[in-house]
């Protein structure tokens, strides 16, 4: 029993920082026909400017590690749209008082909320084809936010968050 209680804590503790990613892509796609990129020009990616080009670096440095190269006249257009929200609490402590007898029997209820108010960051990111201007591969990644964190620190988050959005960019395709 002494033992579980260190598990359950690192469990829980290592899921906090989670990036959590959704993909979709369109299957018809012949992802070896990409090879260069650039970001949508004018696009209001919803973050700060300093977030924002905390984010393009990383993107920069995980598509060159893949391979992929900018350009100006690229073979698709990354468009980004980023936000951070208020997540729902899920940590509720329970009181419960109840009774019964022969006849008479009720009960009642009440969650309290518990812990400080929790910020996400949701990043995505859509890859567009230049020629067809049709979105064919997309990823959105929420990870845990916290606003007043050092430059250094919003740094490596929106790099892991990157990553993992990468992680399965081009996608395996079955023959």
């Amino acid at each position: 029993m002494k033992i579980m209680l260190p598990i359950l804590l690192l469990v829980l503790l290592s899921s906090c920082g989670a990036v959590r990613v959704q993909y979709d892509y369109d299957q018809a796609t012949e992802f070896s026909a990409y090879s260069t990129y650039n970001y949508y020009p004018d696009v209001e990616t919803g973050l700060n400017e300093l977030d924002t080009r905390r984010l393009n670096r990383a993107i920069d440095s995980t598509m060159r590690g893949k391979g992929f190269l900018l350009s100006e006249e690229p073979d698709f257009y990354i468009a980004i749209l980023g936000r951070t929200y208020q997540a729902a609490r899920n940590n509720t402590v329970g009181v419960g008082v109840g009774g019964s007898g022969r006849s008479v029997g009720g009960g009642l209820s009440v969650g309290i909320p518990v812990g400080a108010t929790k910020m996400e960051w949701e990043i995505q990111l859509d890859f567009v084809d230049t020629q067809k201007d049709e979105l064919f591969w997309q990823a959105i990644a929420v990870s845990a936010f916290n606003a007043n964190s050092s430059p250094q620190i919003k740094e490596e988050k929106l790099r892991a968050i990157v990553e993992k959005a990468l992680e399965k960019y081009p996608p395996k395709q079955k023959k």
